[in-house]
């Protein structure tokens, strides 16, 4: 007995200097990572059309992350891998629907509520290229949280240090939601678990590819009630009504908390699915 706690007490500090290298190291890849990602979102293309320069400033950000996640993958010898062509096809159709649901339930209670109302049109130029621009921004996005930092620190650490991270990343690139206050900050995290939920029931990044592109082409580009870049423009312009709590004030559809409800119905919907997968591939395996 004496000698197996002193064994034990030997191979425990090791352990633990083991583990904490590694996290040192993976923690300086995210960081070497994100800022190498980080330094190309200053490069841009000039353009005289406003829907074109927007388009280019998608597209280079969204180039530079493929490029970064294929060298860092390729620098970690394959031992960590991002989803995109498992499931294909109903991990893009299950995104697809759960969009839709999501932008349809969030503008259709606020909008059958009252909460916010359709104040007239706008006459967009290009409007296809503003809608692919934001699909453009959201391949990007998604790469960035949920792509070769997310594995890395699932495969490295585990998957609540991925998830805190990702979540954290999400949120800070939203920062704008910090001057509007607590519940539109909420709604930005309680929107990047879900979508990570969703990520993990489907195992594709294309589910969340999928959700969110809706939500931010219809929501944004569409409604103009939800977020995107200060110079994109909306086919419709969404009123709030006097409730702020409700409707979301300044911040429209992602500032309501009818939308925290959403999310949180959602996050818990997907996380359970993909709890029950997990299970279920665990006791094939047993």
């Amino acid at each position: 007995m004496a000698t197996s706690e002193c064994l034990d007490s030997k191979t425990l500090p090791s352990h633990r200097s083991v583990t904490l290298k590694r996290y040192a190291v993976t923690f300086l890849k995210v960081a070497a990572f994100f800022v190498g990602w980080a330094l190309t979102t200053a490069i841009t293309i000039p353009a005289k059309s406003p829907a074109v320069w927007r388009f280019f400033a998608e597209l280079t950000p969204m180039l530079s992350m493929v490029l970064l996640t294929v060298v860092f993958i390729l620098i970690e010898k394959r031992k960590v891998a991002v989803p995109i062509r498992e499931h294909v096809g109903k991990g893009a159709l299950v995104g697809l629907i759960v969009g839709i649901a999501w932008i349809g339930l969030a503008a259709g209670v606020l909008l059958a509520t009252h909460q916010l109302t359709i104040a007239g049109g706008n006459m967009v130029q290009l409007p296809w290229l503003w809608m692919l621009s934001a699909f453009v921004n959201v391949v990007m996005q998604e790469l960035l949280v949920r792509g070769y930092i997310y594995q890395l620190l699932k495969t490295n650490c585990n998957l609540p240090v991925a998830i805190v991270v990702s979540t954290a990343l999400f949120t800070l690139m939203h920062g704008g939601a910090f001057e509007a206050g607590l519940l539109p900050v909420a709604n930005v995290v309680s929107m990047c678990l879900f979508t990570t939920a969703l990520y993990e029931a489907e195992e594709t990044l294309l589910a969340p590819i999928m959700a969110h592109a809706v939500w931010n082409m219809v929501g944004g580009v569409i409604l103009g009630g939800v977020s995107l870049a200060d110079d994109y423009p909306s086919l419709f312009n969404m009123t709030p009504s006097a409730n702020a709590l409700l409707s979301g004030g300044s911040c429209k559809i992602e500032g309501s908390v009818v939308i925290l409800l959403l999310n949180v119905v959602l996050t818990l919907a997907f996380a359970i699915a993909a709890r029950r997968d997990t299970t279920m591939r665990q006791a094939a395996q047993a």
